[in-house]
């Protein structure tokens, strides 16, 4: 997968709740290296504004909803609103992102395709232009 896409889990519905899981091969394009969440962040307040060399990630909003706004090379932007469990944003290796408008108690979830690695992580948005 090379385009940032919209990834539907499963979704098992029961009068007594539901539940939707995720198991590596079958249901991501990566196998999960790397587990962290984003909480109690406080309103008006960004997180990311970043983007990864090699990495993969899926965010998945847990509880509550938030936007991750896409910032393509040309400056055109793509506005995603994650507000159900049950479906993730798939981000590709050289995607920059930042994430906005977090609700209440909003809960993300990302699954990362590789373990932390600093020198990974282009934090500069002119210097992410360069690399493309």
């Amino acid at each position: 997968m090379n385009l940032v896409s919209v990834i539907d889990f499963p979704r098992v519905q029961d009068r007594r709740g539901n539940l939707t899981f995720i198991q590596n091969q079958d249901h991501l394009p990566f196998d999960i290296q790397r587990v962290f969440w984003t909480y109690d962040v406080p309103g008006g307040e960004n997180r990311g504004a970043h983007a990864y060399k090699n990495q993969q990630e899926i965010i998945i909003a847990l509880s509550g909803s938030f936007d991750v706004v896409i910032s393509k090379a040309d400056g055109t932007i793509e506005k995603y609103s994650l507000n159900r469990s049950y479906y993730g944003l798939y981000l590709p290796p050289m995607t920059w992102r930042h994430m906005e408008n977090f609700s209440t108690n909003a809960l993300g979830l990302h699954l990362s395709s590789s373990t932390f690695d600093s020198d990974d992580y282009i934090r500069d948005f002119h210097e992410y232009q360069s690399f493309l």
